[in-house]
């Protein structure tokens, strides 16, 4: 019989942990196995905000089993009371015998003290394996717990010339069904889908989770002037209590009209150019505990969100169409030698469809 390492069953944890995606923010992705005589017998992953951790699940599977067996966990198990026990008193009740940990959790009320009980209460513990596949998988919760603010995407759709619409602004469709379907799972794993006006009066778009099965996410609708129409899809539909228009416009009549929608308004601080100051939104989102944006257009906020260094990943997804003339994704970035670009690193390219998805993290 080949028995698996420690590194093999740490990829299997996480391979766990990314079921929670798009469930369990503002907490970690995290999943967890229970081995015995090199035979995985229990594993877990954290479903749902408020719900067990996946040691929890995993435990709970095993029983008296677990007496003796090693547990294996993509993050640092927790050691204080939030929304569940600590998991670090239901280890060593159970009898494990030794902990492998992917990695430290960031949060400061566990920062190495979950580990540090562990050990002080005779179980082996070893940390650090596969610590940077740990760390890409929570990038945001990592972000979220050091600074407060949220993880932003930008979600581009594209020709290979880099344009979003024709000349005469026509965008539908510039990519492929499945690559659309790709969105929207994109979509379903973020708290929060953030676009400009000028996207809302030219497309009237839903921005809701359709074409796959998931949690329809907070839509938040740059609006400094507070142009948008009464009459908009996302002022009228059954998760208008989820929309949220961002104004530095402060007339109150046009405010209490959206409101009476069931929408909500966040009248946010203006930037030098007297629009909504995108520091101050990411601060307000943090506040909302909302860990995630995927920012979907247009051209103007991916061009300010990547002149201010708010972006930390891009998905670009490359349409095999040449439309010349037209809509450009990204506007001028000031940028004057080659490199002095913006690099993407830990690339990831997929072929859906007949398009090309390039993933990468700034």
């Amino acid at each position: 019989m080949i028995h698996l390492t420690d590194r093999e069953f740490i990829k299997k944890t996480i391979l766990l942990a990314n079921k929670g995606k798009g469930y369990v923010s503002p907490n970690p992705l995290v999943g967890s196995i229970i081995v015995k005589n090199g035979d995985i017998i229990g594993e877990g992953y954290h479903k749902c905000f408020g719900k067990e951790h996946a040691e929890i699940v995993a435990l709970r599977q095993v029983g008296e089993n677990a007496r003796g067996a090693t547990l294996y966990v993509n993050l640092e198990p927790c050691c204080h009371f939030g929304k569940t026990p600590p998991c670090t008193d239901a280890i060593i009740k159970a009898g494990i015998k030794r902990v492998v940990i992917g990695m430290v959790d960031p949060n400061p009320l566990v920062n190495q003290q979950g580990i540090k009980i562990l050990r002080e209460n005779g179980i082996d513990v070893e940390s650090g394996i596969e610590k940077e596949t740990c760390e890409q998988l929570n990038s945001a919760f990592i972000k979220y717990i050091k600074t407060g603010l949220p993880y932003v995407t930008l979600k581009i759709a594209q020709s290979l010339d880099g344009r979003i619409a024709t000349a005469t602004g026509h965008s539908r469709w510039i990519t492929s069904e499945p690559a659309r379907k790709e969105a929207h799972r994109l979509r379903a794993e973020n708290d929060v889908i953030l676009v400009g006006i000028g996207t809302v009066l030219a497309d009237d778009p839903q921005l809701t989770v359709r074409m796959v099965k998931g949690n329809n996410p907070v839509r938040i609708i740059l609006d400094s002037s507070l142009r948008i129409h009464l009459d908009s899809q996302m002022l009228n539909d059954e998760f208008v209590n989820k929309t949220i228009v961002a104004t530095t416009n402060e007339n109150v009549n046009k405010i209490e009209k959206i409101k009476n929608r069931g929408a909500h308004v966040w009248l946010l601080e203006k930037d030098a150019n007297g629009r909504v100051s995108l520091p101050g939104l990411l601060k307000k989102i943090g506040r909302a505990k909302k860990s995630t944006v995927m920012v979907e257009g247009g051209a103007e906020i991916f061009t300010s969100f990547l002149k201010e260094k708010l972006a930390d990943r891009i998905v670009f997804a490359l349409a095999p169409k040449i439309l010349g003339a037209g809509k450009e994704a990204i506007g001028d970035l000031g940028i004057n030698l080659v490199d002095d670009g913006v690099h993407l690193k830990n690339l990831k390219i997929n072929k859906v469809g007949v398009d090309l998805i390039v993933d990468g993290v700034l």
